[in-house]
């Protein structure tokens, strides 16, 4: 009886977590209330706070998943273009997933949006920064390990390189500047490149 109840609060505690998200994308983290989420989640509020100690710490799981499941799927992009004779290629594969996934609504709304209003600016960098932290240090690392630049610039050049896509991301979730995605990808590879 115990392993059933432990499954069905699992159970629960993933149908709160994808509800919620589904509400926090559609109607923003402001407009969405706990009783809405515990409803659609055919949950009571009691169920729901027992997983969750309140609304902001739903949303920053549902936040930190959207950027670790980017994060996965840009390591892969990242290791499957992996190329002896363009340093720069893994990089930019890991790059343009990201900037694939800015371009989705959910991760517009929650990750770049929502998430520093609800996180507060310095929270929200720290986390964003310790999350993609790893991969960009690595590719940096690896593209000054092919002698493009010194290797005690990975660390510095990974940050900056992080902010520039960061900023293409927020201004891609806009949408105000008529800049497309492969616009920034292009400008970011000339970038990228012209490291030395």
């Amino acid at each position: 009886m115990v392993k059933r109840t432990v499954a069905q609060a699992a159970e629960t505690r993933d149908i709160i977590l994808r509800v919620a998200g589904e509400l926090f994308a559609r109607k923003g983290y402001r407009d969405t209330t706990v009783t809405e989420i515990a409803e659609a989640a055919g949950a009571t509020k009691g169920a729901l706070f027992h997983h969750f100690a309140s609304k902001e710490e739903l949303f920053t799981e549902i936040w930190r998943k959207l950027q670790l499941d980017m994060d996965a799927e840009a390591r892969a992009a990242a290791l499957a273009a992996i190329d002896r004779k363009d340093a720069f290629a893994a990089f930019l594969a890991g790059s343009r997933v990201y900037l694939e996934w800015a371009s989705r609504p959910d991760y517009q709304r929650i990750v770049l949006i929502d998430g520093p209003s609800v996180l507060g600016p310095a929270r929200w960098h720290e986390l964003e920064f310790d999350l993609g932290r790893g991969s960009l240090v690595a590719g940096t690392t690896f593209i000054a390990s092919k002698g493009h630049f010194p290797m005690a610039l990975a660390e510095p050049a990974a940050l900056m390189l992080q902010a520039s896509l960061n900023a293409a991301a927020y201004a891609l979730s806009l949408g105000k500047l008529g800049i497309t995605r492969e616009q920034y990808l292009d400008t970011f590879e000339r970038l990228l490149r012209g490291l030395r």
